[in-house]
């Protein structure tokens, strides 16, 4: 299993049944793959509830996801305005935005629109989602493709919103947001927790149970 799909069936594992799920680009797409889509209803900022797969054949060009992938309708799926969808959004509608990151801060915060000096495409709906959905679960590689940490003490990329991140699912390791400041709840594959502290320049406590269990 790649790292990617290790972030994602680690993701899916956060949900509850019955929950409506916003699913960004990029790794969040692949958490569908880990879910009995009967029990959880998938939503697409560009007005779709009730996303799911297709296959191949039955690809319809105009009907897509809002990173423009090719999806399906789930039994019972419902279609609407961008505007009402952005309502749903911002009414707190969506239980769980899963989101992706170029960076998180100590302080919770989501750096995952913009890199200063390079081509801006435009924010989407990653802004509304971090502000309205009931939860944010971010997924995203711990460090980035030149190795430098994507946990840091102060975002130096702009930041989507004031909103805190909940969960941070990564391929070393999961952080919970407790008690003001994030806590170290779980390694991932055979991740140390030397090689998260090497890794990593956000601050953060390690759960007291997962620090006895490594030092054993």
């Amino acid at each position: 299993m790649s790292k990617k799909e290790m972030i994602a069936k680690r993701a899916a594992e956060e949900l509850s049944p019955h929950s409506i799920v916003n699913l960004g680009i990029g790794i969040p797409t692949l958490v569908a793959n880990y879910l009995d889509k009967d029990n959880y209803y998938l939503h697409t900022e560009n007005g779709l509830l009730g996303v799911t797969s297709v296959e191949e054949e039955d690809i319809d060009p105009l009907l897509v996801n809002a990173g423009k992938l090719p999806v399906g309708e789930a039994v019972g799926a419902s279609y609407f305005h961008s505007a009402d969808s952005f309502a749903m959004i911002r009414g707190e509608h969506v239980d769980v935005a899963i989101l992706g990151a170029l960076q998180v801060d100590s302080n919770g915060l989501v750096a995952n629109w913009a890199i200063p000096g390079k081509n801006i495409i435009g924010v989407g709906g990653a802004m509304d989602l971090l502000v309205g959905a009931k939860k944010i679960i971010i997924t995203t590689n711990h460090v980035s493709k030149d190795g430098s940490p994507k946990l840091v003490d102060k975002c130096s990329y702009p930041i989507t919103s004031n909103r805190k991140a909940d969960v941070i699912i990564t391929d070393m390791a999961v952080f919970k947001w407790k008690d003001d400041g994030y806590e170290l709840t779980e390694l991932i594959g055979d991740t140390t927790l030397n090689d998260v502290e090497g890794h990593t320049t956000a601050a953060y406590r390690i759960n007291e149970q997962l620090l006895q269990k490594e030092t054993k």
